[in-house]
This record gives structure tokens, sequence and C-alpha cells, in this order.
């Protein structure tokens, strides 16, 4: 029982401060024990991820310490230069959040190399800029982004202002894999690395220049800055940055949810922070009623995913990632053509498992697309790539789980850039009498009724890690020929076929009527993910496929034992 020696080492060595071994004294469940020490909390290309607590499956300062060493190592590796060169710290509204970032900063002052800690709480995209902005060799943001309070993460950014690639995250690994005791971890007096200029404090002056480039990136000025506004930061990083852009942009009628306007720790108002999910906007719709808001804007805790609900007769409606991605990709190249200011080879960039329709509205204007696989530091190696070859510019990228970036000034998604785009194309198309629910419903005219559905199955537990591998290997060699008068036309694997968005373990199957669907397992809970799209030219036969497709697939999925 491995674990056990864990637990015992981690009481009986002087490394561990008395507060965490009298939380581990205090566990009655030895069940308890073993999850907290079975095994050790895993370092990727998230970084790492946890709940917080005392043990080696947690986030705590020795776990968070232990990576950190593992980053200076990887870091020292590269020379003298990249040490120079230094580490951005930055960290969100969570608890132990500071302390965790302080010692991020400790431990490379250690090791030599400089360390940019930022004086407060600041929203992910301007860690990001920061790297960008400063010229450093990586970057560091603590925060779990909209996971539970229980949960504390460690994000790892690379020196183009991207979270790190496998090939950075398996370095960092190995040199993690040769510490063989936390006791080998340096840390340095946080005072004496400040006088030492280890530690540099930095704050106010990033967070000008940041909003200063961003007002810079504004595209139209003739729109009603009277529209009314909601905004909710969900108690976490956005509500200093995007409050002070919208008002810097002009806008005058911006209302904040005072229960959501202060960091807070525990996400008292909301269990769930995530405005992916509809519920998140209860307190913004109520407010909302009593003002006769017209746009419901909500961020994440660490302010990088932004979700929108828009008035809609006597009610709101939220919208979709894919629809306020399709919103805002028409937006941004409609209005960016018509001023004749596209680049030469203007391109964007969408997940494998976003829809089609902006992809659509961008053949319209001359705009190639881009996929790659989920998450954000996919879709900015693109624009990374671009940057030093100069082959495309790079215009915008989104994906379905609301992350969207708009222009090259970071290298994340980033709900302050955003936001004002949002404001800035509701109140555009208010000046022209419509609202964004009216704009969506023209593109669908367009280009075709768009329809998407995401579902996932819970399997937890070794057994249901098992069932998941089960389906996806039932559904690769057995793939389902036709849905009714839908064929199947194309089949991608990820895992096995050669294709530009890279390997991974996704199964894409295309319909004859340009309707596709994915599976694939979730990279960080204990999930199958199932996603749907289709088009029609009515809502009504949009909506029936989707059904059709859900039903279909989800059945099969349920038979595999």
């Amino acid at each position: 029982m491995e674990y056990i020696e864990k637990y015992k080492q981690w009481l009986s060595n002087e490394y561990f401060d008395e507060e965490t071994k009298n939380e581990l004294r205090a566990i009655s469940d030895e069940k308890e024990i073993e999850d907290r020490f079975y095994t050790d909390l895993k370092f990727g290309t998230a970084g790492l991820r946890g709940k917080i607590g005392a043990g080696t499956n947690r986030m705590n300062k020795y776990t968070v310490s232990l990576a950190t060493q593992g980053l200076a190592y990887t870091i020292v590796n590269k020379g003298k230069e990249a040490m120079d060169r230094g580490v951005a710290i930055a960290y969100d509204v969570r608890k132990y959040s500071k302390e965790f970032a302080e010692i991020t900063a400790r431990v490379l002052a250690a090791n030599g190399i400089k360390a940019y800690l930022f004086d407060d709480l600041r929203a992910t995209p301007i860690l990001s800029y920061t790297v960008r902005k400063l010229g450093c060799i990586s970057g560091v943001v603590v925060t779990a982004s909209h996971n539970p309070k229980d949960y504390n993460g460690y994000k790892v950014y690379w020196e183009e202002g991207s979270q790190i690639l496998d090939n950075i995250a398996e370095e960092i690994l190995g040199e993690i894999a040769r510490i063989n005791s936390f006791n080998e971890v340096k840390l340095m007096d946080k005072d004496t690395a400040t006088k030492n200029g280890l530690i540099k404090i930095i704050g106010q002056e990033i967070d000008d220049d940041y909003n200063a480039k961003l007002l810079k990136m504004a595209i139209n000025e003739d729109i009603d800055k009277e529209i009314a506004i909601i905004y909710s930061p969900l108690n976490g990083t956005g509500n200093i940055p995007v409050r002070r852009i919208l008002k810097d942009r002009g806008f005058t009628n911006v209302t904040v949810v005072s229960e959501q306007e202060k960091p807070d720790s525990n996400f008292t108002t909301v269990g769930y922070p995530n405005p992916e999910d509809p519920k998140a906007f209860a307190y913004a719709e109520k407010l909302a009623y009593e003002i006769g808001a017209e746009l419901l804007i909500a961020t994440d805790p660490d302010c990088d995913r932004v979700a929108i609900e828009v008035k809609n007769g006597d009610g709101y409606t939220f919208l979709n990632g894919n629809q306020t991605g399709a919103l805002i990709v028409n937006y941004v190249l409609s209005s960016r053509y018509s001023k004749n200011d596209l680049p030469e080879n203007p391109a964007i960039v969408k997940s494998i498992v976003t829809g089609d329709l902006g992809k659509v509205i961008a053949d319209k204007y001359g705009v190639k697309t881009f996929e790659t696989l989920t998450g954000f530091k996919n879709i900015c190696a693109l624009p990374n790539e671009w940057e030093r070859t100069k082959e495309y510019e790079f215009i915008l990228g989104y994906e379905e789980s609301i992350g969207y970036l708009y222009g090259n000034l970071v290298r994340d998604k980033d709900a302050v850039i955003t936001t004002m785009i949002i404001a800035e194309m509701a109140a555009y198309y208010k000046k022209q009498g419509k609202n964004l629910l009216e704009v969506l419903e023209e593109v669908y005219e367009e280009y075709g009724y768009y329809s998407e559905k995401l579902i996932s199955i819970v399997l937890e537990g070794v057994e249901g890690q098992e069932k998941i591998k089960r389906i996806m290997e039932e559904i690769r060699h057995n793939p389902i020929g036709e849905i009714q008068d839908l064929k199947l036309v194309k089949t991608i694997d990820y895992l096995n076929d050669e294709t530009d968005a890279g390997k991974s373990n996704v199964l894409k199957y295309y319909l004859n009527d340009g309707s596709w669907y994915a599976i694939r397992p979730s990279g960080t809970e204990p999930k199958i993910k199932l996603y749907m799209y289709s088009v029609g030219e009515t809502k009504v036969e949009s909506f029936r496929k989707i059904d059709l497709i859900e039903s279909t697939v989800r059945t099969k999925m349920e038979e595999v034992k």
C-alpha cells in the first residue's frame, strides 16, 4: 500500500509544515488518504489542476513548488538568456491562488530565474499579453478557470504567450520526474529575492498598455453607445478590465451585477461559475428584467471565456458558443471587408468540434479557415507559426466552448477583447434597428439553418474509463452507415488518420447533407462527449436532423456493454 507510505512520509518529514500535517492527521477515512496519495497530481499541457488540500494528488504549495522546480530546470537548461528573460506570474480569485503564485516566484528566484509577479489578481489573457510584451521565456497563471470552488490549477505559457504544447510539457514533466524528493525544491525568501532583483512586482503599467492597445482594435465608430448592457464577472477577475474597456470605449449604460461584482473564492452566488451554463445568468436576468437591458454579458472567473444573452420580446435568449462565434465572424469580416481592411492572406481558426457556419461565412469574404484539435493552445499554434512565416494573417480564432480571440495582441482566448467586440457589434446593429437575434436569423437565411447540440455521458471510475474505451472502439470499427435519409460519406479518425489538425482520440462522421457528428472522451473529466451539427433550409428541418442523429448515435453508444 504505497499510498500509506507516502502519507506517513508527509507526517514525518520536517519539510512539511504543521498545518499540513494537522490536516492529514484529521483524516479518519482511509479512502480519503488513498485518494490524496495513490498518485501524483499529473502535469500536462494544461499544467496542473485538482482539488485543494494536502497530499500528492492535491493542489497545495508543495505540489505547486515541485511543478515550478521542474519548470525552472527546463528554463535553466535553455541557458542564461532564457533565465534573464524571466517568467510572468498571475493569479485569480481562488483559495490560495496568491500564495501559490508567490511560491512559484520564490522557487524561480532560487533557481536564478527572474519572476515578474502581479501585485493583485489578473485576468488570464493579461498574463498572455504580459509574456509577449516583456519578452518572457514563460508565464504561469494560477487558476482553475470555471471549476467549482474546491479546485485550483496552474497553467504554463511559453514565449509566444500561448499555453505550452506537448513538447514543452514533456520537457517539464521529465524534469519533475528526476526530482526524487520535495526537499530538492529550491526556495528563496520573497524579500531577499525582491532586493536581489529576482522578483519584480508588476501591475498598473501592464494594464494601461493592454487597455490602450485594445482600444485601437475597435472596428466601427458609428454605433449606439447607449445600448443597455448588464455585465457579470461571476465574482472573478473580469470586473476591472472588462468594465474599464467598456467605459473607455464610450459605453454609457453598463450595469454590473452587484452580487457578482467583487472577488469571491467561494462563488457563493453561482456554485459552478461557468457562463457556458445558462444558469450562471440567473442574477443578471433578474437585474435585466428590472432595468430593461438589451444585452447580458458574463465572463468566467479567470476572464478568458464569455457568454451572452439577448433580449427577446419579454424574455432573454442564451446564445451558445457556435452562435456567438458565427456572429463575431460575420461582424468582423463583413465590417473589415466593407472598409477594405482585410489583409492579403486573412485566416480564421476554429477547433474540429466547432460548427461550420463560421467557415461558410469566411468563404464569402475570401478568408481561409483552418481547423485544429480542441484547446486554444492548438488554435494559437497557427498564428504563432504565421508570425514567423508571414504565410497568413490571423484575424480571429474560436471554439464552441465560448472561447474567442480577435487579433494578435494575446495568444489565448480573451474575454476582455471579446466583450469589447460583442458590445460594439450589438451597438452597431442597434443603430440599424436590429438586435443580435435578428442578425443571427439573417445569417441563417443567407447561409442555411445550422443547429448544434452537445451531450456528455458521465461514466465514472475505472469501470467507466473502460466503457468509454469500448464505446470509442465500437464506433471506430463499426460506424453507423446511415441515419434514415442521411448517408455517411466521410470519416475522420484523428487518432489513426493523417490530418493537418494533429493526433487525438476523436472520431468525426460527415453525412451527405453537410451535417456531422463527433465523439471524443473528455481529457479532464470522466465523460464521453457527443457533438452534433446539422444544416437545413429551415429551423424545423435542422432540429429534426439533430434529433435523428442524437437518438441513433446515443442508442449505439448505450448498447455497448
